[in-house]
């Protein structure tokens, strides 16, 4: 694992981007808001590398590896590779990050009125699925629980109890700050409107995956969401029905950050390492940002 200091978002950790083309600069003032600037696709991954190399993990060092863990990694290291994907529109600027902030919303118990809270993990480029699993772990442990208390659940209890007025003042107050890059860090650390990617699970709820909006408030410029496995009956090469699995997945970005051809061959290397996740076991070359 990593020293403590590589896991902290802080401004240090993210700049200005002033070497692309001058259009890539005007877009942001026409399409002001992130939902005007949102692009929505899907996409289905073959369900049986996953699940086989899954099986295989959690019989060695990994016992609770996932689908979420595996998909963390796989968008992680396609950073570390297109580095464009992580960067952000903040007050018509455009930037780039050097950490990976994943947002992730869990139900404390899955039932209809269990509380919601937001896990929030700061990875580097370089780390592999160990170092995911990890620090994935770490944090959900430590966020679930009804008596457990997260940054989040504290900011929202405590905005919470200002009057409605006042309230709507604050809310206009910070997208101020935050248009301007002022909002304290304290704040931008537990913000689920702050980070790389926003990534949630329809699958534990039994359900297809969603096109989840981008929010305007804050930076995401990414949301990924997943369902659960789907089978499907195919006729193989010599016309032979056989049984198959997949995983579908369902993605909002802002296409203000990079053009659609990055985009592409950034999901071209995402589903790569999808259908061959012990690429994510080794450490990879990081690809830094243009200037």
């Amino acid at each position: 694992m990593k020293s403590q200091d590589e896991r902290v978002y802080t401004r240090k950790n993210h700049r200005r981007v002033k070497s692309m083309h001058p259009m890539d600069y005007v877009s942001p003032y026409i399409m002001v808001e992130r939902s005007e600037a949102s692009n929505y696709f899907s996409d289905t991954v073959d369900a049986g590398p996953i699940d086989t190399y899954m099986r295989q993990k959690r019989k060695e060092d990994m016992p609770e590896l996932g689908l979420h863990h595996i998909l963390l990694a796989a968008y992680v290291r396609t950073v570390a590779e297109r580095p464009g994907i992580n960067r952000f529109i903040r007050g018509q600027k455009i930037y780039a990050r050097d950490r990976i902030v994943v947002n992730m919303a869990i139900k404390r118990d899955m039932a209809l009125n269990a509380q919601e809270t937001i896990l929030k993990m700061v990875f580097k480029p370089d780390d592999t699925i160990k170092e995911v699993y990890e620090i994935f772990q770490k944090t959900y442990n430590e966020s679930v629980g009804d008596d457990v208390e997260t940054g989040f659940d504290s900011a929202a209890k405590i905005i919470n109890y200002i009057p409605g007025l006042i309230k709507k003042f604050v809310v206009w107050l910070l997208k101020l700050l935050d248009y301007f890059g002022l909002l304290p860090n304290g704040l931008t650390n537990v913000s689920p409107f702050h980070g790389s990617l926003f990534i949630t699970s329809m699958g534990s709820l039994g359900i297809k995956p969603i096109f989840h909006h981008l929010y305007n408030f804050g930076h995401v410029p990414a949301f990924i969401s997943f369902g659960r496995r789907r089978h499907a009956t195919e006729l193989d090469v010599l016309g032979q029905p056989t049984r198959r699995s997949y995983y579908d997945l369902a993605v909002v970005t802002d296409e203000r950050i990079c053009d659609g051809f990055y985009y592409a061959s950034a999901w071209k290397q995402f589903t790569r390492f999808l259908k061959t996740p012990e690429i994510l076991e080794t450490v990879p070359e990081v690809t830094p940002d243009i200037p």
